[in-house]
C-alpha cells in the first residue's frame, strides 16, 4: 500500500469527527422539534434525494419503517411519473440536497406545495430553493469530503446519516415505540433472534 493511501485513510477519522462535533454545536432545537412533530403526526412519509443523498434517504425510510412510521423512498425519476401519488395532504416529504439546488428535486417540491404535503429539507444551503420552499429546514454542515479532491460523497453522507439518526432516535422516544413491537416486525437475523428469545 502507498504510504499516502494509508495517511489519507487515517485522516478520515479526524475529518468526519470534526464534522460531527461542529454539527452538534449548530443543532437547532426549534427546527428539530418541528421536524420531529411533523414526522410523528404524518400518516405517510416520503424521502427523496439524488446520488449519495438518495442512498441515505433510503436508509432513513427504512429506519422509519423499523419504528412503524409508514415511509418509503421515492426516487426523483419516479416521483414525476406518478410515484408522488403515494403522498396525500398532511403527509410529509423529506428532501435531502447538500446544495439545495438539485434540479431533479425542484418539480417534486412544486408537487408537494400543490398537494398540501409538508416539506422538510435537509441542506447546507439555507437560501436555496429547497430551503425556502420548506416548512422546516435542518442544516447539513460539511467541513470537507475525505478524499484529497474534496469531491466524493463521504463526509456529506455521514453528516446526512447523523441527522436522520437523530430524527429516528427522537421519534422512537416521541411515539413510545417498544422493543416488543420491533421483535414482531424483525424476526430475521441475529437481532431478531436476540429479541425473540427474550
Amino acid at each position: 500500500m502507498k504510504a499516502s493511501a494509508l495517511e489519507q485513510a487515517k485522516a478520515v477519522y479526524a475529518i468526519e469527527r470534526e464534522c460531527i462535533e461542529e454539527m452538534e454545536k449548530r443543532f437547532d432545537e426549534a427546527a428539530f422539534t418541528k421536524a420531529v412533530e411533523l414526522l410523528r403526526d404524518a400518516p405517510r412519509i416520503g424521502t427523496t434525494g439524488c446520488g449519495h443523498s438518495g442512498i441515505i434517504c433510503q436508509h432513513f425510510a427504512h429506519l422509519l419503517c423499523c419504528i412503524e412510521r409508514p415511509a418509503r423512498f421515492i426516487s426523483p425519476a419516479e416521483a414525476v411519473h406518478g410515484a408522488t401519488g403515494f403522498l396525500q395532504k398532511g403527509d410529509v416529504m423529506v428532501f435531502a440536497s447538500r446544495g439545495g439546488r438539485t434540479k431533479e428535486l425542484l418539480p417534486i417540491l412544486d408537487i408537494c406545495h400543490k398537494k398540501g404535503i409538508h416539506v422538510i429539507s435537509v441542506t447546507a444551503n439555507l437560501t436555496s430553493e429547497l430551503a425556502l420552499g420548506a416548512d422546516v429546514v435542518l442544516e447539513q454542515y460539511v467541513n470537507r469530503e475525505t478524499d484529497k479532491y474534496n469531491s466524493q460523497g463521504t463526509t456529506s453522507s455521514t453528516s446526512l446519516a447523523v441527522i436522520f439518526h437523530t430524527l429516528s432516535t427522537a421519534l422512537l422516544e416521541e411515539t413510545d415505540f417498544q422493543n416488543e413491537q420491533f421483535a414482531v416486525i424483525h424476526p430475521g437475523g441475529a437481532v431478531g433472534e436476540r429479541l425473540n428469545n427474550k
